[in-house]
């Protein structure tokens, strides 16, 4: 049996938990979030109490609630217990392969290199509120391929007592924000431990105090993620909120979080003996490690350009948005507040450190992408446009760069296949290609197998999982409706809403202005004639939150409420409060398209409409983020072109147009268009296309390879 490579972090128990000692490995199981993508291990946390896990979600909160008296039954219950050794077999076997990891196997030479991986955020599960959306759950999904691949990293993050807030809408469609503080001890977490079994705390000077941050463990699969608490008591109360909110609004809070993150990180990595040989600062968020950094090669004995160099050559940095508001900036009074100590001690002017976060001459702000570009070797955007578009506009801090070499690579994003794959679409998979499919994640090879499976079995796959969102979004409008007012006899009614044979449209996101969810609406006497055809249903699922800041966004969510309720809308559309991972899964599970309608290009990668299409749902999209990447005429469809208008206007005018007509002309016929067993054939050849054409292209184990050839280990290497 292989050794494990990855870090190993001791950690402390918070949390009485009485097990008998037959189950006791189940501490272990619900401790390690390994659990999130695994069904048969939720299942049997089912098992043991089917209300209370209903009711939380979290192996954790179920362990500590168990009445003692329900492990009699269920120790002598011997279903129970074959399923409890079968789980605790698997997961053994995944913490420690006989045959090795992907990493052990094609890079043994290389095992000692840890990577250290940086980031604002992490989506693993709804349980754990430590993300808002995309950047998270993408991070969180390539910490879970890192983990299924074997590799050597370690990730580096906030810990977040209030999280990221709970969207309610109320009966004005107003979004309302609630931030509920969230007990870290009933949750997946340990603190750290010390050599000599104490909490291990990390220490970062600011202006006239230190500000501690209290080190935290959560294990995703074989891949440690370290998280900072700044909520503890050896601070001052001024100072124990910095990590309270993710995204806060307050700009001096903002640059605090930046600066736990970043200088913290590697104080934190210090602080368990952690020694990485390759830095991922996975968006500009985390740039401060690498100041940190260079703070500690000079206090080596280093001179400064030396430590310049050094901190370059092994540092990769992803951008993941042209949008400016997606590019952290500060003024230079909060760098000067901040910095001038660290400028002195290092002795680099503090001129020369705005000039490294300088976007363009003149600039008056503190860039972070800018300083992240100047202090990395490597970097690369989130799909092959995201590159381009990212490579034209900081092309002038690459002026090595010749005119045919692009300044930014690109690495297209991907998504954790076990985590958004539905239970039915997994045991296709399986039938087809046994329990080892996972492994052709990165390969193309054996996918058009797909094309074997017979069409019934495909559909009825898919209309479980379309009913199983059925149920779910019933039960949500319920609740949204009660807490209206509504009658018992008006929510009695809402049983009778989302038909599963109904043509279901999906669209669910961050509702910033620039991914245009109103552009379906643009023609509402157009869109009402559409959902008004009895013979051919159609309905519209919406979800997603503005940020408190985003007034324009918070707007778009109320108009699209109110015309759910018009008529016309009313029964056809519905938005679905408080959009989070399970409702997310549900989704894009669920849904037979996905309506994706971005101005192009704005869009970074966009990574919900891979999770439909592994699953057999087809996206309509903008051609836009990685979907030009994805589409071949087969598994899907383009809105508009990927010719832009130079008013804004007319391009929405020319986008909303070529939207209705592929509707109503391709998608809305096709998905009617039944033979004498009441299958729609071509439509479930395209479900089949999607499949095959794109589940290991964007599958979050090829991203994670792609790193690891083209980034991580040259990075390391060269270090």
């Amino acid at each position: 049996m292989h050794s494990p490579i990855q870090p190993q972090i001791p950690t402390l128990q918070v949390t009485e938990i009485e097990l008998p000692r037959e189950l006791e490995q189940l501490y272990h199981l619900a401790y390690n979030l390994w659990w999130v993508w695994t069904p048969q291990a939720r299942e049997l946390f089912s098992a043991i109490d089917s209300a209370k896990w209903g009711l939380y979600r979290n192996p954790v909160q179920l362990l500590i609630n168990v009445d003692p008296k329900r492990w009699y039954p269920l120790l002598e219950n011997e279903a129970f217990l074959s399923h409890y050794h079968k789980v605790i077999d698997a997961f053994e076997d995944y913490m420690q392969p006989k045959d090795g990891t992907w990493f052990q196997t094609h890079h043994a030479e290389d095992t000692d290199n840890v990577i250290a991986y940086f980031s604002m955020e992490y989506g693993l599960h709804q349980s754990l509120a430590i993300y808002s959306g995309g950047l998270g759950v993408l991070s969180g999904d390539h910490c879970k391929a890192a983990s299924d691949l074997g590799l050597p990293l370690v990730a580096i993050g906030l810990l977040y007592r209030q999280g990221y807030f709970q969207q309610t809408i109320d009966a004005d469609g107003l979004q309302q924000h609630t931030y509920p503080e969230y007990d870290f001890t009933r949750l997946p977490l340990r603190p750290i431990a010390s050599a000599t079994g104490r909490e291990v705390t990390i220490s970062v000077p600011l202006p006239g105090r230190e500000v501690k941050a209290k080190l935290w463990l959560a294990q995703v699969g074989r891949v440690p993620l370290i998280l900072l608490d700044t909520d503890i008591p050896e601070n001052d109360p001024e100072d124990r909120p910095i990590a309270n909110q993710l995204y806060v609004s307050g700009r001096e809070m903002r640059l605090l979080q930046e600066i736990m993150l970043g200088i913290g990180g590697v104080k934190a990595l210090r602080a368990v003996g952690i020694k990485p040989s390759a830095w991922h600062l996975n968006e500009g968020h985390s740039v401060c490690l690498q100041l940190e950094r260079l703070r500690e090669y000079q206090a080596s004995g280093l001179d400064l350009e030396q430590a310049r160099q050094r901190i370059r050559s092994n540092a990769v940095f992803t951008t993941h948005t042209p949008v400016p508001a997606g590019n952290e900036q500060f003024d230079h009074e909060l760098i000067d507040k901040y910095f001038r100590s660290w400028c002195d001690a290092t002795g680099l002017p503090l001129a020369e450190l705005l000039d490294l976060g300088r976007a363009h001459h003149g600039d008056n702000s503190f860039n972070l992408t800018a300083l992240a570009i100047r202090t990395t070797s490597w970097t690369n955007g989130v799909s092959e446009l995201n590159a381009e578009v990212a490579g034209r506009m900081w092309r002038h801090l690459f002026p090595d760069r010749g005119d045919n070499e692009p300044p930014i690579r690109a690495i297209t994003n991907g998504v954790h296949a076990r985590t958004w794959l539905g239970q039915e679409t997994q045991a296709l998979l399986r039938s087809r290609f046994d329990a080892q499919w996972e492994t052709m994640l990165l390969s193309d090879d054996s996918w058009d197998r797909i094309f074997e499976i017979p069409d019934d079995e495909l559909w009825a796959s898919h209309r479980a999982q379309k009913e199983r969102l059925g149920r779910f979004a019933r039960s949500r409008l319920r609740e949204q409706h009660a807490r209206h007012g509504a009658s018992p006899d008006e929510l009695r009614t809402l049983g009778a809403l989302f038909d599963p044979s109904a043509l279901t449209i999906g669209f669910a996101r961050r509702f910033a202005t620039y991914k245009r969810a109103k552009l379906v609406f643009s023609d509402e006497a157009r869109l009402r004639n559409l959902l008004a055809d009895q013979d051919r249903p159609v309905q519209m699922l919406f979800a997603g939150k503005a940020h408190p800041a985003d007034r324009p966004g918070q707007e778009l969510i109320q108009h699209i409420f109110e015309l759910s309720r018009n008529a016309g809308f009313a029964g056809k559309v519905f938005f679905l409060e408080n959009y989070d991972m399970r409702m997310g899964r549900m989704l894009v599970q669920g849904v037979d398209v996905w309506l994706n309608t971005p101005r192009r290009p704005l869009e970074a990668s966009g990574t919900s409409g891979q999770k439909v299409a592994m699953n057999g749902g087809l996206n309509f999209s903008i051609s836009d983020g990685w979907w030009p990447e994805g589409w071949n005429g087969d598994n899907g469809w383009v809105i508009g072109s990927d010719q832009s208008e130079p008013d804004d206007d007319r391009q929405d005018a020319a986008d909303a147009g070529s939207l209705y007509e592929i509707l109503e002309s391709s998608i809305v016929p096709l998905y009617y268009e039944r033979d004498d067993q009441g299958l729609p054939r071509r439509w479930i050849r395209m479900m089949k296309a999607s499949i095959a054409s794109l589940t290991s292209r964007f599958s979050a184990s090829r991203m994670v390879k792609d790193y690891v050839e083209n980034a991580y280990l040259p990075a390391a290497r060269r270090h």
